[in-house]
């Protein structure tokens, strides 16, 4: 069934039934922007630091 073990399935459930089928929604957007910041950072396209990294006026 869509490439889901047993053991998948089990670990899906445990979650369901900690979390509750209303907060999946927002724990998985949580999840997703967090990864793609962290993609972000390794890449060092973060624009946090912009600032930082010019030299200053000589």
């Amino acid at each position: 069934m869509f490439g889901l073990s047993l053991g998948h399935l089990l670990i899906l459930g445990v979650v369901v039934l900690l979390f509750g089928s209303k907060r999946l929604p927002e724990l998985g957007s949580a999840l997703g922007k967090g990864i793609g910041a962290f993609k972000r950072g390794l890449e060092g396209k973060d624009t946090d630091d912009d600032d930082s990294r010019k030299l200053p006026p000589a």
